[in-house]
């Protein structure tokens, strides 16, 4: 039996983890949140660790209120940098595996080819800035850890883009949404498994940097119509450029991400986008 610690665990990917765990009976998760373990508090981790068989870490904790984070730097370097160090640290002491989740925000998005996991980051936002640091750290003080980036995540709970669209397209006669940023939509679920498949694969104690998202490449205009096509909603959805929808925080225009490593690695089968936005939706 792994004992596996999952930090976080009231978001929507701690939230799939649990759900996902039933599939692996060998795993036995210790969830967390903020309530149970500060993960900013080096003592609390250190005495957490201490007190119990930690086999294995998830960090699906972080700061990731994009556009709050260019007022609430500090907030944001600390839950996205100091804390998975500290984390990292912890982990090596009692060899503990570390698995950290990182975003497609550390890239510029300036390129037209997927991202791959070589490519220079270039954040453009304070959000992102504290993601790559955080990947820095906890590579830097684990080597053997894994650092799994992913983009535009959405399930069926939490704060995310696929439930807000179904609200506001049932209050709404029209909106207006971004077509000239591009990605790729990941459900929250399908990463939950390939990070536990990951767990128990033996490639996983090489550590190291990893994509993954759902196949295909897709606008946030194109993620709306989908949602509004699968839910039937009546709601006019058009187009605009991302200068008629000005941000505090500057987006990727495009950060599809390269898949080939972590799926020649690990044996994964990834779902295309839109199959699993039906699954969903319940559709």
């Amino acid at each position: 039996m792994k004992h596996i610690l999952v930090t976080g665990a009231k978001g929507q990917l701690g939230q799939a983890l649990q759900s996902a765990a039933a599939q692996y009976p060998d795993f036995e998760l210790i969830l967390t949140d903020k309530e149970e373990l500060d993960i900013t508090d080096a003592d609390a981790v250190n005495a957490f660790f201490a007190g119990r068989q930690v086999d294995a870490v998830i960090n699906c904790a972080a700061y990731t209120a994009v556009d709050k984070a260019e007022q609430d730097e500090e907030t944001a370097f600390l839950l996205n940098f100091q804390a998975p160090l500290i984390l990292a640290e912890a982990a090596v002491q009692h060899n503990s595996a570390f698995i950290h989740v990182s975003t497609d925000y550390v890239f510029d998005g300036r390129r037209n080819r997927p991202y791959t996991e070589t490519d220079e980051t270039s954040a453009q936002s304070i959000y992102g800035a504290s993601k790559v640091r955080g990947e820095a750290a906890v590579l830097g003080y684990h080597p053997g850890a894994i650092i799994i980036r992913t983009s535009w995540l959405y399930s069926r709970t939490g704060v995310n883009f696929a439930l807000r669209m179904q609200e506001l397209m049932q209050e709404k006669e029209s909106l207006n949404v971004v077509f000239d940023q591009t990605g790729t939509p990941t459900y929250a679920p399908d990463l939950a498994a390939a990070i536990l498949t990951i767990l128990g694969h033996p490639a996983a104690a090489e550590g190291g940097i990893y994509h993954y998202s759902n196949e295909g490449v897709a606008s946030w205009y194109d993620f709306a119509i989908a949602i509004k096509e699968l839910t039937g909603a009546k709601c006019a959805v058009y187009p605009i450029t991302s200068d008629k929808y000005p941000t505090p925080a500057p987006r990727p225009a495009y950060s599809v991400l390269n898949k080939e490593k972590i799926k020649s690695a690990f044996g994964l089968e990834i779902p295309y986008w839109k199959d699993s936005l039906a699954v969903c939706l319940g559709k």
